[in-house]
């Protein structure tokens, strides 16, 4: 993708065509393959780039924790990926990324200072996730910087028009509340979030 859009809708944690294909169709701009290898979620570069060649026009985020940055930048090039979402880790050079930042249920957060981060994704903390947890942070800890936001963090059809209220994050991004089984969409689930998500946008 070329340009940013003014908002995005990120469905994350996608590990097949059908799920992709479902989720643009239902309005989403912006899709995130994990390659943590302990996630039930990850997926490898080549499979990734298969899925990500059907989503031209989509924003591609490739989802790493603790990596590498020289693999980093390798794999968001085997995967034909647009940016790398940081959980931990150093930035791979010329490649743009966000810098995904955990946010304790009590909201007390400060945003890190890093002018190279192109936006920052919020989860809720966990001693023993990176993301992922389900569970959701004071939204309003998202409107405390001048940067693009992306709230992410136990986000469904019956919140995230209440986050985006609160946030007005640049973009929203859902996984585990929206799935059948880990890395397997629930289409009904996916397709009323997203519905809702884009709904809240334009009445901002």
């Amino acid at each position: 993708m070329s340009s940013l859009p003014p908002h995005i809708v990120k469905i994350c944690g996608v590990t097949n065509p059908d799920d992709a294909l479902a989720a643009l169709e239902f309005g989403a701009n912006a899709l995130g393959f994990n390659f943590y290898p302990q996630s039930p979620r990850c997926i490898s570069p080549t499979a990734a780039a298969q899925i990500a060649a059907l989503a031209p026009n989509a924003l591609k985020a490739g989802v790493f924790v603790d990596e590498d940055p020289a693999r980093v930048a390798e794999i968001c090039r085997l995967a034909g990926l647009d940016l790398a979402q940081l959980h931990g880790g150093e930035a791979p050079a010329n490649i743009p990324y966000w810098r995904a930042c955990r946010v304790p249920v009590s909201g007390d957060f400060l945003f890190p200072d890093e002018p190279g981060a192109t936006a920052f994704l919020l989860d809720t903390a966990s001693e023993t996730l990176p993301g992922g947890t389900g569970q959701s942070f004071p939204w309003t800890a998202a409107r405390t910087t001048a940067h693009r936001v992306i709230v992410a963090g136990g986000l469904s059809a019956a919140n995230v028009q209440q986050a985006i209220r609160e946030a007005q994050p640049w973009g929203v991004d859902a996984c585990s509340r929206i799935e059948s089984n880990p890395g397997r969409k629930d289409h009904r689930k996916m397709k009323e979030f997203i519905h809702a998500a884009l709904a809240a946008f334009e009445s901002c």
